[in-house]
This record gives structure tokens, C-alpha cells and sequence, in this order.
């Protein structure tokens, strides 16, 4: 029975020291400049005046009674549902009343919008321009380089990503490039920088994407250009049409029948 022989390359052991472990120092010291960078670009938040949080976290009030209306009994769900239907309504919470009705405002035109896009552009730059500077390096010197060979099994569909930058198509895909080990490195440094820089650290890629993706998750529910009075209409509805099924209801008989 033929055997498959195993692909082997005669590399210099020194590709280790001048392109494996350089890429991956130069990776960990950008995401930790990265990190500090971030910190100093970032913009001091302006506090909310309390109209603006009442106006936010009456919305919030609503929301949990919703998702929690089945932890009430029906004459405490009847009350309150009454009263937030009815402050939706007439408009009660909205940190301006009499601009009630009225068109939204231009968001270019807030200056806290502004400030959110700055901050976006500031951390857009403090992510994009060292990738680049990096991609650039690598590929004028260490482009072509086979530098590893993991000690797994991989399918055909890992080649493509473990062998950029090598056109060759018969090579073992367990072989890694030194493009691919960048790009390794750019996603796969989560624990080291949570290690060095803890939890709550700004050199994450994946992290930075996702808070570009919804900046305003968490500090501010009504986006620039919303219409808090279409919202607070919107919630009311949603209370209106809401069933209540109380979670205790029965309790008693149906602890009894159980036992």
C-alpha cells in the first residue's frame, strides 16, 4: 500500500529570528501604541444636562417594563402601563416640548454629532495608518518568505489565507507565509493585549470595528437626526398591544398539583 510522503522544505533557521519574531514584536508594540494613542486622541465626553436624561431614560423605563411585564402583578403592570402610555403621549419627557412636532434638526448641524464623527475619524486613523505603515514593511521585505509549518492537519480552504503572497500550488497547506502570519497576528492578539493592557483596551481590531459599528451603543439611545417624540409614540404603541401573562399566576395550584 503506497504511503503519501510528507512535504518537507530545507528553510534557514534563522527566518525565525528576522521575520517570525520581528512581525510579531512589531504587531504586540503597535497595538499597545495603538492603545495609548487612542487614549490621547480620545475627546473628554460632555455631560448630559438632566433634561436630556430623563428624556433617555424614561425610553429605558419602558423598555424594561416590556421585557419584564410578566414579573409584575397585573394591577402594578396596569398602572404603570397606563401612566408611561399616557407621558408618551402628551409628551412628557421630551427635554423640548416645544419643538414637538417639528422636523429634526440637521445632524451635521449638532455639535455633539460633530464631536461623535471626529472621534470616529480620530480612531479610523489611529487603526488605518499603522496597518498601513506595517503592510507596507512587510511586504517591501519579508513578501515570498515560507517562515512555518503548523503541526495540524488543515483542509484546502486554509490555503488561501495561510499562503498569501505564495503562488505556488502544490505546497503543503500547513505552510504558513509571512504575509499570512501578519495577518495571524492582526486577529489573533486579543489575549495578549488583554493580558498586557486588561480587558478594557483600545489595541483590539475586532473591538475597534465593532464600536465603529454602533458608536452610540450605550452613551446616547436617540441617534442624531431621531425624533425622540416619534420614539416615545412608537414605545406607546408597543405597551398598547402588549399582553400581560403574569409568571405567578396559578401559583398555588400549581405547586399543589405537582405534589
Amino acid at each position: 500500500m503506497a504511503q503519501s510522503l510528507e512535504q518537507s522544505i530545507h528553510r534557514d533557521p534563522a527566518l525565525f529570528y528576522w521575520i517570525l519574531f520581528p512581525i510579531t514584536v512589531v504587531m504586540i508594540l503597535t497595538g499597545v501604541l495603538r492603545h495609548y494613542a487612542t487614549i490621547l486622541l480620545a475627546s473628554t465626553p460632555k455631560k448630559l444636562e438632566l433634561p436630556a436624561i430623563r428624556e433617555q431614560r424614561s425610553l429605558l423605563r419602558g423598555i424594561n417594563l416590556r421585557n419584564n411585564a410578566h414579573s409584575i402583578s397585573p394591577s402594578a403592570f396596569a398602572a404603570r402601563k397606563n401612566y408611561m402610555i399616557s407621558a408618551y403621549k402628551e409628551g412628557a419627557f421630551l427635554k423640548d416640548p416645544d419643538n414637538r412636532g417639528k422636523a429634526a434638526a440637521n445632524p451635521m448641524t449638532d455639535p455633539a454629532a460633530m464631536e461623535g464623527m471626529m472621534g470616529m475619524m480620530k480612531g479610523n486613523m489611529a487603526m488605518m495608518v499603522p496597518q498601513t505603515l506595517i503592510m507596507g514593511w512587510i511586504n517591501a521585505f519579508f513578501a515570498g518568505y515560507v517562515i512555518m509549518k503548523l503541526p495540524f492537519p488543515l483542509t484546502l480552504r486554509f490555503k488561501s489565507m495561510l499562503q498569501s503572497g505564495v503562488a505556488t500550488r502544490d505546497l503543503d497547506v500547513r505552510w504558513v507565509s509571512s504575509l499570512s502570519w501578519y495577518f495571524l497576528n492582526l486577529f489573533g492578539l486579543q489575549s495578549v493585549f488583554i493580558f498586557i493592557l486588561g480587558n478594557d483596551n483600545a489595541a483590539n481590531q475586532m473591538a475597534q470595528q465593532m464600536s465603529q459599528m454602533n458608536p452610540g451603543a450605550g452613551m446616547n439611545m436617540f441617534q442624531p437626526g431621531q425624533d425622540p417624540d416619534k420614539i416615545f409614540q412608537s414605545e406607546a404603541e408597543n405597551l398598547e398591544v402588549l399582553e400581560h401573562d403574569y409568571i405567578l399566576k396559578g401559583v398555588e395550584e400549581r405547586l399543589l398539583s405537582s405534589t
